[in-house]
């Protein structure tokens, strides 16, 4: 798995990524009761604002981890967001994503240095 500084993850599942956000992450927002995904066939270019979260606490976007191509998009979480509380790796997944250019991936942490990251 690879993570960012925004605190996604993304596992590798072929040729395509899938994203989600860390339990770290899920607990500085508090539970989230409302997700927009984007649409499946959109490109994206690193740092684009993708997915539109709120929480309890906040709101918050996350931002394309990559250039690329949304290929799926998570409907179940769209209709509980509560799932990347309760599964952040699992479940509660957001996109799937084919990279553009897989060498972006290349300058990302592993769990290690993400977990060093956030102390």
């Amino acid at each position: 798995m690879k993570y960012t500084e925004e605190h996604e993850w993304l596992r590798a599942d072929g040729d395509v990524y899938i994203v989600g956000i860390t339990d770290h992450a899920t607990t500085q927002l508090g539970d989230l009761v409302f997700v927009e995904l984007p649409e499946v066939g959109t490109s994206v270019t690193k740092d684009d604002e993708i997915v539109v979260i709120e929480s309890v606490k906040a709101a918050s976007d996350i931002l394309a981890p990559v250039d690329g191509e949304i290929t799926a998009v998570n409907e179940a979480l769209a209709e509980d967001p509560s799932l990347a509380n309760s599964d952040a790796f699992g479940d509660g997944w957001f996109f799937k994503i084919k990279p553009s250019d897989p060498s972006q991936l290349d300058n990302m942490m592993d769990e290690a240095a993400y977990k060093a990251m956030i102390g």
